[in-house]
């Protein structure tokens, strides 16, 4: 293992030097950062120029700049030195400066779209393997092929229009039509038919039973001011917890596993209990109480998967862990609708931002600011969302269905298993190989489309800085924003090989 990491290692530094020099020496012939001071009227404009040739040292040729460049960015390296160069921009700004907050808001970007595309794309890639050519197949085949067609900055686009600016609008007199939601509840029974299936009997009584809930709900929503006053409140919390423990329970174990149900109850009781004892605390809790908050949760639920024991400690510890971390995410979601309107107030009812990553000027608590920061990052986020989900829906799709005909699977279905044993502990695992590779690369292309993204948006990220910099020919900050990109990419492929062996236990890195 050492002796692989150091081969990746020395492996990495050589391609991003030899990166580097290429993409220094084509933006270094092809961009004139005197440009604009060259086109200027300015009476003292070759003392302008002459200053931003000896701030960029210009006079010096392209590869020896070069050398010069890496030889302050390789000070980066150096731990605890604060010696990093990685040059100044033509602004004067010293690029180790701004990098932090340019990386800061496109990581932050980047990462939640990754992060949901891979949860939504896996999971419903899974049930429409299950469900292969069914009407839910043929219609997630068709929309993942659409969404993937799509161009980053027309989905960007849209989802200012129709869902950023339409929806403040509706904000203003937030009523639902009953043809409205009639027509949603009829979507939605279309969609629970097809993720329950059965017989034609089951598929009409979930169709009905989905439809008209739905239907329901939206109305009473409509009907309460839901959208201005949102919340759960205590009765919808403790029927979303106990959904979580049966679910949670049913899908890793199964309910007749009388020590994992026990575990995820008593850690769903828990959860209910801190919600309504928290509720005070919350009122003045900072990030790093809710940290705190967080770790003592996972700690206690790892004592009780740990102590309730069973024959599989391990696996009843993990039922502990995903039960209190979604429950903790339900409370933390109700507290954050609970600033909903006091948000809404601040924001002069038009909460759903169109531009930029937070409100100028905007004050408040960890919730308010919280709901700032996800309603800026919301629509850019979606549409990274909706291109990566509808690779990573194919890929895992593809990859469960190759998996579920091989022979081991067959073995497993012969020797009595049931399906959910055979699909989550057999076939699961095995699926997820090719989907690591496919995340490795994802970053990258993320990354990328961050930047069409981050322009239509106007987030002050990475993306911002490299089109900024290549646009006046400011060498610097596009070279920052090459080396992060590339650290990144080559960091996740290294990953990328050691889930190979963790998944694959006939894969050995040596």
């Amino acid at each position: 293992m050492a002796s692989f990491i150091l081969r990746r290692l020395l492996v990495s530094v050589l391609i991003i030097i030899a990166a580097s020099f290429l993409m220094y020496m084509l933006v270094a012939y092809s961009v004139d950062p005197l440009k604009d001071l060259r086109d200027s009227s300015s009476p003292n404009k070759a003392n302008l120029i002459n200053a931003r040739v000896e701030l960029l040292q210009l006079d010096v040729p392209p590869p020896l700049r070069w050398l010069f460049w890496l030889g302050g960015a390789a000070k980066c390296l150096i731990p605890f030195a604060n010696a990093c160069d990685l040059g100044s921009t033509i602004s004067r700004a010293q690029v180790v400066d701004i990098l932090p907050l340019a990386l800061g808001s496109t990581v932050q970007l980047v990462t939640l779209a990754l992060v949901l595309a891979i949860l939504l794309g896996v999971t419903i890639g899974i049930v429409t393997a299950l469900r292969q050519y069914s009407g839910l197949d043929n219609v997630v085949t068709f929309l993942s092929f659409f969404l993937y067609s799509l161009p980053a900055f027309l989905v960007a686009v849209l989802l200012k229009e129709f869902v950023a600016i339409d929806f403040n609008d509706f904000l203003v007199n937030p009523v639902i039509q009953w043809w409205v939601a009639a027509l949603i509840g009829l979507v939605a029974g279309l969609i629970w038919q097809s993720l329950i299936g059965g017989d034609m009997r089951r598929r009409l009584t979930t169709f009905l039973v989905s439809g008209i809930a739905t239907a329901g709900v939206l109305m009473l929503m409509s009907a309460t001011d839901w959208f201005l006053h949102p919340g759960l409140g205590p009765v919808v919390m403790i029927i979303l917890v106990a959904a979580v423990v049966v679910a949670t329970t049913a899908l890793i174990s199964g309910l007749q596993n009388r020590k994992a149900l026990i575990a995820a109850g008593i850690n769903g009781a828990i959860a209910i209990v801190c919600y309504f004892a928290l509720q005070p605390l919350f009122d003045v809790s900072s990030v790093a109480t809710i940290v705190i908050l967080a770790i003592v949760a996972i700690a206690v639920s790892v004592a009780v998967g740990y102590f309730v024991g069973g024959y599989d400690r391990g696996q009843n510890i993990r039922i502990s862990v995903i039960v209190t971390i979604v429950s903790g995410f339900l409370i933390l979601v109700d507290r954050f609708m609970q600033a909903w309107p006091t948000y809404f107030d601040d924001t002069n009812g038009r909460p759903i931002a169109t531009v930029g990553s937070s409100t100028p000027g905007l004050e408040g608590d960890i919730w308010v600011t919280g709901l700032d920061t996800f309603t800026h990052l919301m629509l850019p986020t979606i549409a990274l969302l909706l291109i990566s989900f509808a690779s990573y829906t194919r890929y895992s799709r593809a990859g469960m269905l190759e998996v579920l005909n091989q022979d081991f699977i067959r073995t497993a279905r012969a020797k009595g298993l049931p399906e959910r044993t055979v699909v989550v502990r057999h076939a699961f695992r095995n699926m997820l190989i090719p989907i690591t590779t496919l995340v490795a690369f994802d970053v990258g292309a993320l990354l990328g489309g961050a930047i069409i993204t981050e322009q239509v948006f106007a987030i002050p990220g990475m993306g911002a800085l490299f089109n900024a910099g290549l646009a006046r020919g400011d060498l610097n900050p596009v070279m920052a924003y090459f080396v992060v990109i590339a650290a990144m990419a080559i960091l996740f492929n290294f990953l990328a090989d050691l889930a190979y062996a963790a998944l694959d236990p006939r894969v050995r890195v040596r």
